[in-house]
């Protein structure tokens, strides 16, 4: 097979565009977005089921005559599905207050039963030879392992992070886990998020590290010969000053393959090109018939289709040229040859114990055709024959991608979309085409529009100081930005970081956009405030933080939990400028580690831990008793 770019070949599939058109007139209008996102083929590949994770439905389509047969209403945003063993019933997951497990009868479309489900629920991915699901629920930082004949949790595995997806091998013996965000401190030369890897005998799990940078983790599947497992994710450049982003000088797209049978690290490639990023990776699947591997790339709207057997044969035949090494917190591999970076950086890596990245950006470029898609946002995928269909969620329709010829076609879902400001502004916020060369999105940095759990060097407060990446929930409502208080408002703070750091020429109207965007933006409920009460441990963890004798409520006061000041609280490190910085809000405290302006604490119980704050500066010791129930408090912001 040839591999070669490919745009969307519109000219040769009138007659079908023209047909999917017709079948999305026929459609009632939607008011308000649909936002297709997982899918899920039916066992006789006739069908395919869609989660319209913003319309609240699952709709389900005839493959055959191109058309959506029904929609079927679910009690929250749909997160995830898979079908059980003999394909009748779809298991699709539901975000919500409590999260659920919704069963729909494949036939008859009726929902059989509901389960509650932990917070955050999505992923379900069923055992190959037992009646077991397995159900990441990303804000417990663990897996549900669901008996679905009994309808009961049997136990909950603890993951890393944000467990956010699964696949499991066909034996059935090991199921791994994606974890989307690191869990560590981020002032160490070595951050990195890890893959979960649970021995489903046992329910025993270990964690497996990523190269240094490695965050933003979307997809993992497993290939269809049982030998490799496929992750997508970011892989940032965190050591380096964001000075410019060329050459994925701050972030590459990249993908890491570990071996099934010893769940070891082979090697972590590039996705883009050497002068064009293909940002944020979402969603990826191998085709049983010709073994494409085929990845989603949600920042630059397309697809790649990459020769997986031919990948794995370069990546052996570089093994000669690469060392393998063992760093302080687990192995990594690095190319002899160093990318072209300037001498005074190549010290920076030294110093910072960072090997260079394992292949430089164009690694790819021999192997896999970029696939142009017709709509903006691909998410999920799922493999039918010889297509892959691929959701696009900011355009309420399926991409259509003919894997022999790399052709891609819409399927329409319903009227086309006219976005509202907030919608555009997400789009926007999501679009790496934006970005000079295209090597991120502001949601490289700022996934779901919180945290990556890394610091950065931004230029905006000098060199050499590096803070840990904000969420931007109450950005807008919480003034000045940024740990130094260097930009007066988040609005400033938004264009200057087009400008600097996407290196983007953005009109204002579409910084507006983006400001709305962000203002939309609501927390989630806490782990401890899911049901919308306090424990009691919270209660007297509240009474705590705001008595006179703990004080956090004189610089955190409700409802925000910030008063919007600067403070030198004795949080100065040796690298930094300054003594006072901003005081951060405290909604979603939960979801924002690690903690500090440099990320020097990675767990609320290490914050209340370390020296700041007014007990540093009297003789009051909190009992262990106290920092639980504090604890339980702000994991219910």
């Amino acid at each position: 097979m040839v591999y070669r770019e490919t745009r969307a070949r519109h000219g040769a599939s009138l007659g079908i565009v023209a047909l999917l058109a017709a079948c999305a007139a026929a459609q009632p209008a939607s008011p308000s977005p649909l936002g297709p996102d997982s899918l899920c083929v039916s066992s006789d590949g006739q069908r395919l089921f869609v989660a319209q994770f913003d319309a609240l439905r699952v709709d389900v389509l005839d493959l055959g005559n191109s058309t959506v047969l029904a929609s079927v209403p679910v009690p929250g945003r749909p997160s995830g599905m898979c079908l059980d063993s003999d394909g009748k019933l779809l298991l699709v997951t539901c975000d919500g207050q409590p999260g659920t497990l919704c069963a729909i009868d494949a036939t008859t479309l009726e929902i059989r039963w509901t389960l509650a489900a932990g917070h955050g629920p999505l992923a379900p991915t069923l055992h190959p030879r037992q009646r077991h699901l397995y159900v990441c629920n990303r804000f417990d930082n663990g897996v549900s392992v669901l008996d679905l004949d009994s309808r009961r949790e049997l136990r909950r595995v603890p993951a890393v992070r944000e467990p956010c997806g699964a696949a499991i091998a066909p034996d059935g013996r090991l199921l791994f886990v994606i974890n989307h965000l690191p869990a560590e401190r981020s002032d160490g030369p070595v951050v990195a998020a890890a893959i979960t890897v649970i021995d489903t005998t046992d329910h025993h799990a270990t964690h497996v590290r990523l190269m240094d940078g490695s965050t933003g983790l979307r997809g993992i599947c497993v290939s269809p010969d049982a030998r490799y497992v496929y992750v997508v994710h970011t892989l940032a450049r965190h050591g380096l000053p964001a000075t410019r982003v060329e050459g994925s000088w701050m972030n590459a797209n990249a993908l890491t393959i570990l071996d099934v049978q010893t769940t070891e690290l082979i090697a972590t490639v590039l996705l883009d090109d050497a002068d064009r990023g293909a940002a944020n990776p979402w969603a990826v699947a191998v085709s049983p018939a010709d073994g494409l591997l085929c990845i989603s790339h949600a920042g630059t709207h397309e697809v790649s289709l990459i020769n997986a057997s031919r990948l794995m044969e370069k990546i052996v035949e570089k093994e000669s040229s690469v060392h393998r090494a063992r760093g302080p917190r687990g192995p990594y591999s690095y190319a002899v040859t160093e990318p072209d970076i300037p001498e005074d950086v190549a010290r920076l890596f030294e110093r910072l114990a960072q090997p260079p990245l394992d292949e430089e950006p164009g690694f790819m470029s021999d192997l896999r055709v970029r696939v142009a898609l017709p709509g903006q946002g691909p998410r999920g995928m799922a493999i039918a024959g010889s297509k892959a269909y691929v959701s696009q969620y900011f355009s309420d329709a399926l991409a259509v991608v003919d894997l022999p010829t790399g052709a891609a076609v819409p399927f329409p879902l319903g009227p086309r979309p006219i976005p509202s400001p907030r919608r555009r502004g997400e789009m926007l916020f999501h679009d790496a085409t934006i970005c000079r060369q295209h090597w991120q999105s502001c949601a490289s940095c700022h996934p779901d529009g919180r945290t990556d759990g890394l610091n950065w060097d931004l230029t905006n407060d000098g060199v050499g100081n590096p803070k840990n990446t904000k969420s931007l929930v109450s950005a807008h409502s919480t003034p000045p930005a940024m740990w130094s208080g260097v930009r007066p408002s988040a609005e400033i703070a938004v264009r200057e970081g087009l400008q600097h750091v996407l290196f983007a020429d953005v009109k204002e109207d579409d910084a507006v956009a983006i400001d709305g965007y962000l203002m939309s933006l609501r927390p989630v409920p806490g782990p401890r405030h899911t049901d919308g009460t306090l424990s009691a441990a919270a209660i007297r963890g509240r009474q705590l933080f705001l008595s006179k004798e703990v004080g956090c409520g004189e610089c955190h006061p409700p409802p925000l939990y910030t008063d919007g000041r600067m403070y030198d609280v004795g949080s100065e490190a040796p690298f930094d400028r300054r003594t006072d910085f901003d005081t951060p809000g405290l909604i979603e405290c939960w979801r924002t580690a690690p903690y500090f302006h440099d990320g020097r604490y990675a767990s609320l119980r290490d914050l209340l831990a370390g020296n700041h704050g007014k007990p540093r500066d009297g003789n009051m010791r909190l009992s262990e008793t106290q920092v639980q129930d504090l604890i339980e408090f702000l994991l219910s912001l």
